[in-house]
C-alpha cells in the first residue's frame, strides 16, 4: 500500500487517541500476550487496556499513576471506544507494570514497526539519509549508539550506576535509510558499551555498514565483523599503539590530513585484531569549530572523504535520542522496578514511532515537537486527525494556519514547548 492515507469518513467520530491506537493491528496485543505468557484472565484490566493506558501516559506526559488513572476515568466513554479499553485503578496499573513481562511491550514495538513498514512502503523508505549516502552505497547503513536515562538512585538499586546515581541505558542500532530502530537493548547503565556491541551487531549481514563511536570499540569484535564481511567506521581510541604500513595518496578534500594503513603493535591488540586497519585523520566541524578526529575502518576502497561523511551520519542517532527524550515521558517513571521502567521505555519508543508515522502520513512540515504538542492538546477531540493536521497548514505545504485567526490560537501553546524539562 503506497497511499499515505485511506479515506475513512467515520473517522470524525473517533477521538484522536483512538485513531493513533488504530495503527496497532487488531488482536496483536492478545496474540503477543499469549506468546509471552502474560496472564489474560484479568477481566477488569486486560493487556490491551494496559497498553492504551501506557500510550496515554506517554502522550500526555503524565507525572504519576494518579494522573493516568484519573484522566482515563474521566473519559471512560471515549476510552471504551478504543476496542473496549477500560480505565485502571492506581494499584492495578502499578501492579501490572511490576508483574507483567515487559517482553510484551518490546515485541509489540517490533511487530507494529514491521506492520507499518510492510503496509506502507513510503514510510519504510523514509528520508534519503545524510548527504544521500543510502542511495550512493545501495546497501544498509546501521548507526549504533546509546543514551542514558537518569533514574532515582534511592529507589532503584537495580540500576545503580555510580555512588549516588542510578540510570538505565538504551542501546540501539538505527537504520539510516528510514531513521527507525532495527535492534535495541534496554538495561542498567553499568553495562559496558563494548560488551553490548556484540549483541547489537549480531544481526548484520555481509556487505552492510556499521557506524559507532569509540565507546563500542573492541578489537576482537572488530575482527569478527571483518571476518563476517561487515564494513565498520568508528573513531580510534586515545593512546592506540600502531605501526604505519603504507601511506595512501593525499586526498583532494582539504579536510583530510592523512590516510594510512596501520597494524596494531601491542600483544593483546594484535591477538584480537591480527589484520590491517585503515586510519584516516581529518578536520571535522563540530558546533561551528573545526576539530581533528581519527577514524578507523576496514574498507580500503572508499575515498577518505567518504569515511568522514559516513561517521557524520552517526550524529543522526543522537538527534533521534534527543527527539525521543524531548517529546516522550522519560523523566518521571510510573514504577520503580526494572520491569516497570522497561515498560515505559518501550512504550515511549512505540508512541514515538506512531507519531513519526502520523507525521509522514499527513505530510507534516513543522517540527516533530510541535506535532506531539498539537496532538496532545487534541487527544480527546472527535476529529479526523488528518484533517486536523491539515488545518495547521502542513498538508498543502503552507506553514501558516489555513483556518480563521480565532482557530489559530491555543492557550499556552508557545509558552510551554515540549521537553524543556528533559
Amino acid at each position: 500500500m503506497n497511499n499515505k492515507r485511506t479515506i475513512q469518513p467515520n473517522r470524525r467520530h473517533y477521538t484522536v487517541l483512538r485513531q493513533l491506537c488504530e495503527h496497532i493491528p487488531t488482536h496483536l496485543v492478545a496474540k503477543l500476550a499469549r506468546e509471552t505468557g502474560v496472564d489474560l484472565k484479568e477481566r477488569t484490566f486486560s493487556c490491551w487496556s494496559h497498553v492504551v493506558a501506557m500510550i496515554y501516559a506517554q502522550i500526555s506526559q503524565a507525572w504519576s499513576l494518579n494522573d493516568v488513572c484519573d484522566a482515563l476515568r474521566l473519559h471512560i466513554t471515549s476510552l471504551f471506544g478504543i476496542r473496549a479499553a477500560r480505565p485502571p485503578a492506581r494499584n492495578t496499573l502499578s501492579h501490572a507494570n511490576k508483574v507483567r513481562d515487559c517482553a510484551l511491550a518490546e515485541r509489540l514495538f517490533w511487530a507494529t514497526r514491521d506492520h507499518l513498514q510492510s503496509n506502507f512502503s513510503g514510510f519504510c523508505r523514509g528520508p534519503n539519509g545524510r548527504k544521500n549516502l543510502t542511495w550512493r552505497f545501495r546497501r544498509a547503513i546501521n548507526v549504533v549508539d546509546s543514551t542514558t536515562i537518569q533514574l532515582l538512585a534511592t529507589c532503584m538499586s537495580w540500576a545503580k550506576h555510580r555512588r549516588r546515581k542510578a540510570a538505565a541505558k538504551c542501546h540501539m542500532r538505527l537504520s539510516l535509510k528510514n531513521g527507525l530502530p532495527k535492534f535495541a537493548i534496554v538495561g542498567p547503565a553499568k553495562e559496558s558499551d563494548s560488551v553490548v556491541a556484540i549483541e547489537l551487531c549480531a544481526g548484520l549481514s555481509e556487505g552492510e555498514i556499521a557506524i559507532f563511536d569509540k565507546a563500542y570499540v573492541d578489537y576482537s569484535h572488530l575482527w569478527t565483523l571483518q571476518e563476517r564481511g561487515v564494513f565498520f567506521v568508528t573513531r580510534a581510541k586515545e593512546g592506540m599503539a600502531f605501526r604505519v604500513i603504507k601511506s595512501r595518496p593525499k586526498s583532494s578534500d582539504p579536510r583530510i590530513i592523512s590516510d594510512e594503513l596501520v597494524e596494531l603493535t601491542t600483544e593483546s591488540a594484535t591477538e584480537d585484531y591480527p589484520g590491517v586497519l585503515r586510519r584516516v585523520t581529518a578536520m571535522v566541524e563540530i558546533d561551528g569549530k573545526e576539530r581533528e578526529m581519527v577514524f578507523l575502518t576496514n574498507n580500503v576502497e572508499w575515498a577518505a572523504s567518504t569515511v568522514c561523511d559516513l561517521y557524520e551520519c552517526r550524529w543522526s542517532i543522537e538527534s533521534f535520542f534527543k527527539e525521543l527524550k524531548q517529546t516522550m515521558q522519560l523523566v518521571d517513571f510510573l514504577g520503580q522496578s526494572a520491569n516497570a521502567v522497561r515498560w515505559q521505555i518501550w512504550t515511549a519508543l512505540l508512541v514515538h514511532m506512531l507519531m513519526r508515522f502520523q507525521a509522514w502520513q499527513s505530510g507534516w512540515a513543522h517540527s516533530f515537537t510541535r506535532l506531539v504538542t498539537y496532538i496532545r492538546a487534541a487527544l480527546w477531540l472527535e476529529r479526523d486527525l488528518y484533517s486536523l493536521l491539515k488545518g495547521c497548514g502542513t498538508a498543502d505545504g503552507h506553514f501558516g494556519w489555513l483556518g480563521t485567526p480565532e482557530q489559530a490560537w491555543l492557550p499556552g501553546f508557545d509558552q510551554n514547548p515540549v521537553g524543556q524539562q528533559a
